[in-house]
């Protein structure tokens, strides 16, 4: 007697994949978002640093926002576009977009939350913090440069 694998998402493979482009996999773990969404983040280590690079394009440095507090880091922003429709004519129709974000990260006891330095170009918000035996839990707000 061998086993056979079954699969339930093929019983109605039409279903699913009608029901499974509008929701996606992720759609009740996350819950309706509008207006946010989660940037792709790459974290590194090296013997002297961490570092994290935050994929945010379209975004202006004035934008973004990041902070260490009690061993986390947050990376956050909240930005409003305004689009409007000009050339002498009258407003028909105006078009308001507010998104924002927030990603916060756990330090580990030997990051020095004090050398923390961002810095911001094309797209890439990168984040350097050194390695230090000592464990401070502060508050600093970083500024991207």
């Amino acid at each position: 007697m061998s086993l056979v694998k079954w699969n339930k998402k093929d019983l109605f493979p039409e279903f699913n994949t009608m029901w499974g482009d509008f929701f996606k996999d992720d759609f009740f773990n996350q819950g309706i978002q509008v207006g946010t969404s989660m940037p792709a983040v790459n974290l590194k280590e090296n013997d002297k640093k961490f570092s994290v690079e935050v994929a945010v394009p379209g975004f202006n440095k004035e934008d973004l926002k990041v902070d260490v507090e009690n061993g986390v880091l947050t990376v956050s922003s909240e930005r409003e576009e305004k689009k409007e429709e000009k050339d002498g004519e009258k407003i028909t129709r105006r078009e308001f977009n507010y998104s924002s974000f927030s990603r916060s990260f756990s330090l580990p006891e030997n990051a020095d939350e004090k050398s923390v330095k961002a810095s911001y170009q094309d797209g890439m918000l990168k984040i350097d913090i050194d390695k230090t035996k000592e464990s401070g839990k502060n508050k600093n707000k970083i500024e991207i440069k």
